[in-house]
């Protein structure tokens, strides 16, 4: 069995400076990376580092960044058979500039990630039967999104969004094929349509998502912690205080850990701390995937807080 990521392929170019610009200010920064990324494919090496079988199905550009960032797929140990290079197009851009404190601003050119369409669709149908969730997020046409819900709802496969970059008009036909739904708190705002900043309002703006027809909603408040709600039940998990460098990718992070939590038969509560550690961890390095934690380290957080068969606190 494995899990599928459909999603983007990205090439990250950090800059750090001292602090993020105001519109129409230049500054000087401090340094340049050039780092494999993509929410897509952070997930999926997120997932493959922490052991779970992985493919991936996307798109990069027949460009000299394409190559690269497949190698970097494969090295992490993620199935790229399903990645498709695509002749016209460049291969997907982030420019992303980071802060002392970790805070970050981001723009993204989505490049190849924009063409993915149904024959992408049909590919990851293939893989369904062996699969046992599919990863999903925004950076890609959200046509695309919903069809390989509905694919994946149809396979019998669960479905676990990350409603990322933000957006107010997420279809409605999307919310009843998604399992698990992961906004952070600006994310959340966008979806619900009222702001989303502390425990009690992320646990209503759960609950729309739930009346849309989500099967749980997880609502990630930052350095508050998490808040989780399914129709039966609701949980909090307190943030992991760490020494933040870069926040890009912990959400990612997140996810990864949620779904290979979810996947080695963990419960709801466990793959939730999972995931809230796996962010934590991304958080205190530099880049995103260069950041994801894999099992050992992941492993060791965990048990050195007595975690490995951890008990949530209920809201």
């Amino acid at each position: 069995m494995s899990i599928i990521v459909l999603g983007s392929i990205n090439i990250d170019l950090v800059a750090t400076t001292p602090r993020l610009p105001i519109a129409g200010e230049t500054i000087l920064g401090k340094t340049f990376l050039k780092i494999p990324g993509g929410k897509g494919a952070n997930q999926a090496v997120a997932l493959a580092r922490l052991g779970i079988p992985t493919h991936m199905v996307g798109r990069v550009g027949a460009d000299s960044f394409g190559g690269e960032l497949v190698d970097n797929l494969q090295i992490a140990g993620v199935q790229t058979d399903n990645i498709v290079i695509d002749k016209t197009s460049s291969s997907g851009v982030a420019m992303i500039t980071v802060d002392h404190s970790g805070e970050n601003h981001i723009v993204v050119i989505p490049g190849a990630n924009g063409h993915i369409n149904q024959t992408d669709i049909q590919r990851l149908s293939h893989l369904l039967p062996t699969a046992t969730a599919l990863l999903l997020q925004l950076e890609i046409p959200i046509p695309a999104v919903v069809a390989a819900a509905k694919a994946a709802q149809d396979g019998n496969v669960k479905v676990i969004l990350d409603p990322a970059p933000a957006t107010v008009n997420l279809p409605d036909e999307l919310y009843p094929l998604v399992d698990v739904i992961t906004p952070n708190a600006v994310e959340a705002s966008q979806l619900v349509g009222f702001v989303v900043d502390s425990k009690q309002s992320a646990i209503r703006a759960a609950k729309v998502l739930l009346q849309r027809g989500v099967k749980c909603a997880i609502v990630k408040l930052g350095a508050e912690g998490v808040v989780c709600t399914t129709a039966t039940e609701t949980f909090f998990v307190p943030a992991f205080p760490v020494d933040a460098v870069d926040t890009v990718a912990a959400g990612d992070a997140f996810n990864g850990g949620l779904a290979a939590a979810l996947f080695t038969g963990l419960s709801l509560h466990q793959a939730v701390i999972w995931g809230t550690a796996a962010g934590a961890l991304a958080a205190t390095k530099m880049g995103a995937q260069t950041s994801l934690p894999d099992q050992l380290i992941l492993g060791s957080f965990l048990q050195e807080r007595g975690l490995i068969f951890p008990k949530t606190k209920d809201v």
